[in-house]
């Protein structure tokens, strides 16, 4: 399962990095749920424990996105025009409703947060379902839900989507048009090739050298287009042709090995 669900994952990832609007990340998430729920119809889990890391780590890392681009989705689509102090009260708004979720579920966002396992058989394996459970948390095709993997990926997409928020509010408290703005320096301009970009973030991604790796693509793909002044809308097709390659495939990392190298050696007088 391990091998498919990765694949599966970095293909969805790709996708969003290349979605044109929120409705079509919206649709691309739905997509590959019912995909990853056709896959699992079909497939026997080995152990108690590969059935755990299903519920607990995989399906969750899909739906949470599927969550979080509908709220983005439906936050945009209802965003009033109107003053500042409008803008504020929205967002406050939905920042009100995610504490009323965190604080209605603190007991298991607390053993969620601090990374317990003592409970997962009972959260995450299928037919302990907790008769006192939410009903909303809970999807009626019981051999492809648990009674805590849908609250688990709602913690996550909610996290995401508060961050979100946070930065709207700096946004509007700085007067800033767009959160770009927010960037105290000046904007620079990647001048090698886009190609190269992709490469890059591919590889930065691969590393978990940010956030341990707890980081969309398209989240880099953007953090890219922004400080560099980049459209790398294309960056799916682009990561293809990279992988496509048929004798080097890290060109730009090979470059800047050998960069650095003969920077070092020139600098250093080594």
């Amino acid at each position: 399962m391990k091998p498919f669900t990765e694949r599966f994952y970095i293909a969805l990832e790709n996708q969003l990095a290349g979605s044109a609007d929120l409705r079509t990340s919206v649709l691309i998430c739905k997509k590959a749920m019912t995909k990853l729920k056709n896959y699992v119809a079909s497939y026997s889990f080995d152990s108690v424990e590969e059935e755990i890391n299903f519920f607990k780590e995989v399906k969750p890392k899909f739906y949470s996105k599927y969550i979080y681009y509908i709220s983005l989705y439906n936050y945009t689509l209802q965003k009033p025009t109107g003053s500042n102090d409008i803008q504020h009260a929205y967002i406050q708004m939905h920042l009100n409703e995610i504490k009323t979720f965190f604080d209605h579920n603190r007991a298991f966002y607390a053993y969620y947060r601090a990374g317990m396992t003592q409970l997962d058989q009972i959260y995450y394996t299928r037919g302990a379902f907790d008769v006192h459970a939410e009903l909303e948390d809970f999807e009626e095709d019981e051999q492809y839900s648990t009674s805590h993997d849908y609250k688990l990926s709602k913690i996550i997409a909610n996290e995401k989507f508060q961050d979100y928020l946070n930065l709207e509010t700096a946004r509007l408290n700085s007067g800033a048009h767009d959160w770009q703005d927010l960037i105290p320096f000046k904007l620079m301009h990647w001048t090698a090739a886009k190609i190269d970009a992709i490469e890059l973030i591919y590889a930065l991604k691969a590393s978990g050298a940010i956030n341990n790796g707890n980081i969309d693509i398209a989240e880099l793909v953007t953090l890219f287009e922004t400080i560099f002044q980049l459209d790398l809308k294309e960056s799916y097709h682009k990561f293809t042709d990279i992988t496509n390659r048929k004798k080097e495939i890290p060109v730009f990392l090979n470059k800047l090995t050998n960069a650095l190298l003969r920077w070092i050696t020139d600098k250093m007088g080594l």
